[in-house]
């Protein structure tokens, strides 16, 4: 009993450590705290202070249901600790930046990877269903990993239990310093 208590307390030091869990359960799912690995997971770099070729913001709405779900605040980033990774979030509005030295392309798969939540074509995270994804309004069929992230797009993903008719989010309204 002694060596399950041990071998239970250091897999939740890890998780603590590495700012991830898994598997992960139903949202929310806060913003990772070890920003450097996390970025490094996903294949990004800490950018700060770096001249930036590219500067674009996506939003991002996921919903369970009809039920909102967060996107965390400084995913990626933080000013105490001067850290930006080439894909972060500043608060819970949902836009995700991309700042980059080089023009290329970020996909939403990096995005989840640096947050620490597992996305694919049957689940977010701990929600398993049906996944429906329209990225500006269009649906979108593939893998969402695979969504390139554009300027001024609305990626929206509605998980839903089988049979659910799925509701795509309203449109988002771009505040005017985005324009």
């Amino acid at each position: 009993m002694r060596r399950a208590t041990v071998t239970v307390m250091a897999a939740a030091l890890v998780v603590l450590l590495t700012g991830c869990s898994a598997p992960q359960g139903a949202p929310p799912w806060p913003r990772p705290t070890d920003l450097a690995a996390r970025a490094e997971a996903a294949g990004l770099h800490d950018v700060w202070g770096q001249r930036l070729a590219e500067h674009i913001h996506t939003h991002l709405t996921i919903t369970d249901g009809d039920d909102p779900v967060v996107v965390p605040g400084n995913i990626g980033h933080s000013e105490s600790r001067k850290f930006a990774a080439e894909i972060h979030t500043h608060d819970t509005s949902g836009i995700i930046h991309v700042e980059s030295p080089e023009r290329r392309q970020f996909t939403l798969g990096q995005f989840f990877d640096e947050w620490g939540v597992s996305l694919g074509p049957d689940h977010v995270g701990g929600l398993h269903g049906d996944v429906t994804i329209w990225v500006d309004g269009d649906r979108f069929y593939a893998n969402p990993r695979s969504i390139t992230l554009r300027d001024l797009e609305q990626v929206d993903i509605v998980v839903t239990t089988f049979g659910q008719a799925p509701h795509r989010p309203a449109a988002f309204d771009w505040p005017p310093q985005y324009h």
